[in-house]
């Protein structure tokens, strides 16, 4: 299992933090900071994915009229972490 922990920019959370298995599926994830209730929804439903499903899933989703969004950087995240 891979620790990982992203830095997102443009939103109101302040760090991601992935626990990835070896078949890059998420373990565990955690995001510090934004909507408490709906990232912690969020993490939940990630749980046990794929990280491609997940990038797929939530890639290119806006916030109001910020181009991007927390789901946007958890995606964003993984690709990084992808490299």
């Amino acid at each position: 299992m891979k620790h990982y922990e992203y830095t997102p920019s443009g939103v109101c959370s302040r760090q991601m933090i992935f626990e990835i298995n070896d078949d890059n599926t998420i373990d565990s994830m955690q995001v510090i900071g934004g909507c408490n209730g709906n990232l912690k929804g969020i993490c939940s439903l990630c749980k046990g994915q794929k990280i491609d499903e997940v990038i797929e899933r939530l890639e290119g989703i806006h916030c109001g009229m910020k181009p991007t969004s927390c789901p946007d950087q958890i995606a964003k995240a993984l690709k990084a972490y992808q490299g």
